[in-house]
């Protein structure tokens, strides 16, 4: 990496994502406060099994209406072959095993000021903090002809699960030579290298198989995160910039902008012209999850404003957000940003039941893509809070994988993504 070394990176980041666990070892405050945690994706069981960790007398519910939760990251392997639905499958024993309860429901609404949580059910939780892991929604109005129930055909697999199912079915039953359209979305949205590590994946499989197809991406934006090394790794693996290459981008100066689809005729209209598909993959615009907007925590941009100290909103009081949700400055809306916020969300949260003061807060984040079989690349960055009260990145730390980074090293980032995928999940589910 960039300035500063693998190991000094993981080292620090081991530090940062710690650190609200060893700030307040098996502390306990009297009377049981009750915390209720809406989502158990990433930042939501992470949440859990930290206040836990940290405070075994908080009594800690999430609500979540799945039985399992399928990992975003590392779901586009699935897309390519080299990884099965069921190795991105995590269920919920492990946190019961500290101790979280686990509602399979929904919640339809929450009262910050009476502190209740109203679950679908017509049950209600009272809570004396609650947090809240959304995740991300759609604005299906956005692309004309889309809709929740199009997307069931014309997947977005955005939210990993069945849809990954569906889309890995397509890509199997695709003829040889066909095209496979890819709608990406404007900024911001989950996991940014996200669609071009999709794409890279993708042509993996038809490289392999299907070596006369195509991955077409309609793109809004004109520069995408990690850009260089995807292009750069393209080139040598896809013949990217040339007639036959398994790759093509359409950014928006372009014409990339996608404005409708038309699911019968199986086509994308963007600002220069209709494309046809044999596939094609829609990932809509994105917004907070739907009980964010019910709940009163969003503002004009769709999005979650907290404090970045302890990520309470700014909108409603002893409700907090994580995760993708969460407007929080420079850290992209990625699975181990959610898994950094949300520890240092239990810290907070654990410190505010118990009438202390909050800890110094430390994230970190990184994301790796695996462009190709032997083929990794990686960004990492290491945040603080800024004495604005604003999260800023730690200048130095961090950084991308090299631009000619050796064969070996690119070889041993994948190894890296890999281990990185086993430690998380083991972290969040374990």
């Amino acid at each position: 990496m960039a300035h500063f070394s693998r190991r000094n990176f993981l080292k620090l980041a081991g530090t940062a994502t710690a650190a609200a666990g060893i700030g307040f070892p098996q502390l306990s405050f009297g009377a049981a406060k009750k915390v209720v945690i809406v989502g158990g994706g990433i930042g939501g069981a992470t949440a859990a099994k930290y206040i836990r960790m940290m405070d075994a007398s908080i009594d800690v519910t999430i609500v979540e209406p799945n039985k399992h939760y399928h990992t975003c990251f590392m779901s586009n392997e699935v897309l390519s072959g080299d990884r099965t639905i069921e190795s991105i499958r995590f269920g919920y024993d492990g946190l019961a095993k500290h101790g979280v309860k686990v509602i399979h429901d929904s919640a339809a609404g929450i009262d910050a000021a009476a502190r209740k949580v109203k679950l679908a059910s017509g049950k209600t939780l009272d809570f004396d903090r609650c947090i809240v892991s959304p995740g991300v929604d759609f604005k299906w109005e956005a692309i004309e002809g889309y809709s929740e129930q199009v997307a069931e055909t014309i997947t977005h697999a955005w939210k990993a699960g069945p849809q990954t199912v569906t889309l890995r079915k397509q890509l199997e039953a695709m003829k040889n030579g066909g095209t496979v359209v890819m709608v990406a979305p404007p900024n911001p949205f989950r996991c940014p290298p996200g669609p071009y590590e999709r794409a890279s994946q993708i042509a993996m499989y038809l490289k392999q198989h299907k070596p006369k197809s195509k991955v077409l991406i309609l793109d809004p934006k004109d520069k995408f995160a990690k850009q260089g090394l995807f292009t750069a790794g393209w080139k040598q693996h896809y013949g990217f910039g040339t007639e036959n290459s398994l790759i093509e981008w359409v950014n928006g100066a372009q014409g990339g902008k996608a404005s409708a689809v038309d699911a019968k005729k199986m086509s994308v209209t963007a600002e220069v012209e209709d494309f046809k598909g044999d596939v094609i993959n829609v990932i809509p615009p994105q917004k907070a999850g739907k009980v964010a907007f019910a709940a009163g925590l969003t503002d004009d941009s769709g999005w979650c404003p907290v404090n970045h100290r302890t990520f309470e909103s700014t909108l409603q009081p002893n409700v907090h957000v994580i995760g993708d949700a969460a407007v929080a400055g420079p850290m992209p809306k990625s699975g181990y940003s959610a898994n950094s916020q949300a520890k240092v969300c239990a810290a907070a949260v654990v410190a505010l039941l118990g009438g202390i003061e909050t800890p110094q807060p430390s994230y970190v984040n990184t994301c790796y893509s695996v462009i190709a079989p032997e083929h990794g690349v990686s960004v990492a960055a290491v945040y603080r809070l800024g004495d604005d009260g604003k999260i800023a990145a730690v200048q130095g730390a961090g950084g991308l994988t090299p631009a000619d980074a050796a064969p070996h090293m690119l070889a041993r980032e994948v190894k890296y993504a890999h281990s990185w995928f086993a430690n998380i999940t083991h972290d969040v589910f374990g």
